[in-house]
């Protein structure tokens, strides 16, 4: 393998990642060494935050466009920095953009191949997709390092069909919409979702991987590297299929057998 180490970055205003966990599931997937370290982000400066505002996007419609944050949004980004930022809405991000941001953050000797550095946040990073010329949510934003967005893994796998034609219909009949969320409780993952750990581990397949391989994604439902773009989808190959395909079983077992001579 190109990998000898793992470095798992937290996110701290997420507990449902564990990263105790996964870094023994990855250990016990790839035998290679896991650390574990606390965000890259906790003890950065103003500047950094600045950068990561600049990240923001406020047109969907078009490709990434810098922008230059005011003061509310740097201290916004600050106050997230030491977990104490509250909001309920949705800010998207250029995926791309805050991976260039955290790569300067690693520490010089250990950017190189070998060093894999994969960074959690509860930032919904977003890459711009020029089939449909616009703006989308991710989940895993590749290479190295990694970004796995625990809010694009919520927001990203679209929840059921009957479930927005319901609500939509909700909306317009003034009918409480928290009886149609309850209906479909279950279905799809919410914030603080127990099973959010589990679901992380096939994100994690896919951006190892990726780095490996050059391809982070399977075509068979079957398989933890399915790209789900639906929230069922996700759940039957991350939680109940659990496995590998058999051709991508293939390939982690030729890439063990590397890392074992």
């Amino acid at each position: 393998m190109k990998i000898s180490k793992i470095f798992l970055y937290d996110e701290p205003a997420v507990s449902q990642i564990q990263l105790d966990r996964l870094a023994v599931f990855l250990n016990k997937t790839f035998s290679i060494p896991v650390e574990i370290r606390d965000s890259i982000l906790k003890f950065s400066k103003k500047d950094t935050a600045e950068k990561i505002a600049a990240c923001r996007i406020f047109n969907l419609r078009k490709p990434y466009e810098r922008h230059n944050p005011n003061t509310d949004e740097i201290i916004f980004e600050e106050a997230n920095f030491e977990n104490t930022s509250k909001t309920e809405n949705i800010i998207m991000y250029d995926g791309f953009e805050i991976q260039k941001v955290l790569t300067e953050l690693i520490p010089e000797n250990e950017r190189k191949l070998e060093s894999f550095h994969i960074f959690f946040t509860n930032k919904l990073t977003c890459t711009y997709d020029y089939n449909d010329y616009r703006y989308h949510g991710r989940a895993l934003i590749g290479a190295n390092p990694s970004i796995v967005s625990t809010t694009g893994i919520i927001e990203a796998p679209a929840k059921p069909r009957e479930y927005y034609l319901e609500l939509m219909s909700s909306y317009a009949q003034g009918i409480n919409v928290e009886s149609i969320k309850q209906k479909y409780k279950g279905t799809y993952l919410e914030y603080n979702d127990t099973r959010l750990s589990r679901i992380i581990e096939g994100y994690l397949l896919q951006a190892i991987f990726y780095l490996e391989i050059g391809d982070a994604f399977c075509d068979k439902m079957e398989c933890r590297l399915f790209n789900a773009h639906w929230q069922k989808d996700l759940m039957y190959s991350q939680l109940e299929n659990r496995k590998l395909c058999e051709k991508h079983l293939l390939i982690l077992n030729r890439l063990n057998e590397h890392n074992n001579k």
